[in-house]
């Protein structure tokens, strides 16, 4: 039996019935969703994916599940868009568990007057993210708003990932004499949403660090098995993260101001604003802590790795004074990091 041929959308702009369930929608789905992402589970245009447990058993122990919604405006910016940022956050939130990602989902609420070429950059940017973190996107969902109760495009992602035995990565595990890495430039993600959206008019290209750690995750994890505690800095950025190691392990923990990169660029948009590098989002960017003893081992592979080339060790997990973060100034004194107060950056990611 011949399979039939795959539907083809004529539609320049999205309408309220391609999210009606009938011809228009599936055009839609079969052309730019299921063309775009185009694997077996996908492309049975079942309701659900299905998978054989062995297989994930076979990589581990535990399955690590997780999802996160994508708001971002503007939805392209330098380095990326919010389809790139859907696959690579969702990827990044498995890998600080210590998971191997595996298969992604894909929820779209589209706007009514979408225009299908931007759809379809977005999916082929989905598509391309995806094969570069080494993940499915294997079934999905799209709803359409009326023109003026979206904002062009919003997108839910949800991952399954596999952990193998052994590992326990937890905010809980800080312990006292730890030291805390970072694996590059804090801060280039919510800089470079502010550039784009163009209220500040600088002469600078700053892009996005949007990338994928799970590779650089499971480097670090062959070196140090019983990494303490990961995590990605995205909204709240690595201050937040900080914060959260430090009241879950109820321990203290000092940065180094001096210690902490930051690009020329982005430290400059901070004093324009008047804001901190440290609480902006991050999107290629994770917080490890890691037992003194095997400091120099995991930074040594971090350097060596493309995502950790510009890896430091910018702190220490103190006793006493459980939840505080400090910073040490370079002129000596000490300040309070305290958690992100209110709203710095409304929709950066």
């Amino acid at each position: 039996m011949t399979k039939p041929q795959r539907r083809t959308l004529k539609a320049s702009t999205i309408t309220m019935a391609h999210g009606a369930g009938g011809k228009a929608m599936r055009d839609l789905i079969e052309d730019v969703f299921v063309g775009t992402f185009d694997n077996e589970n996908l492309n049975k245009l079942e309701d659900q994916a299905r998978f054989e447990l062995a297989e994930l058993q076979a990589q581990g122990q535990k399955l690590a599940f997780t999802t996160d919604s994508y708001v971002v405006d503007p939805v392209e910016f330098c380095g990326g868009d919010i389809g790139t940022l859907a696959v690579n956050g969702t990827v990044n939130d498995l890998a600080v568990s210590g998971a191997i990602p595996k298969y992604l989902s894909c929820g779209m609420i589209l706007e009514e007057g979408l225009e299908v070429s931007l759809l379809r950059r977005i999916v082929a940017s989905m598509r391309q993210a995806a094969d570069e973190a080494g993940v499915t996107i294997v079934t999905g969902d799209t709803k359409v708003v009326p023109k003026g109760k979206g904002d062009k495009i919003f997108i839910n992602t949800t991952g399954i990932g596999v952990i193998a035995e052994g590992v326990n990565i937890s905010a809980e595990n800080c312990k006292p004499g730890d030291k805390v890495i970072v694996n590059g430039f804090v801060g280039d993600h919510g800089a470079a949403i502010l550039n784009a959206r163009g209220d500040l008019a600088l002469d600078v290209e700053l892009a996005t660090d949007c990338q994928p750690l799970h590779g650089l995750m499971q480097a670090m994890l062959e070196v140090c098995p019983e990494l303490h505690a990961v995590r990605d800095a995205s909204r709240g950025g690595v201050a937040t993260v900080l914060n959260e190691f430090a009241e879950s392990s109820e321990v203290s923990i000092r940065l180094f101001e001096n210690k902490i990169p930051v690009r020329d660029e982005v430290r400059g948009v901070c004093e324009i604003l008047g804001l901190d590098a440290l609480y902006f989002a991050n999107e290629g960017k994770l917080v490890v802590v890691v037992p003194a003893e095997k400091t120099d081992a995991v930074l040594e592979v971090m350097k060596a790795h493309p995502a950790g080339q510009g890896s430091a060790i910018i702190g220490e997990v103190l006793e006493g004074y459980a939840g505080r973060v400090l910073v040490q100034t370079g002129f000596g004194g000490e300040r309070i990091l305290d958690m992100l107060v209110g709203e710095q950056l409304p929709r950066i990611c």
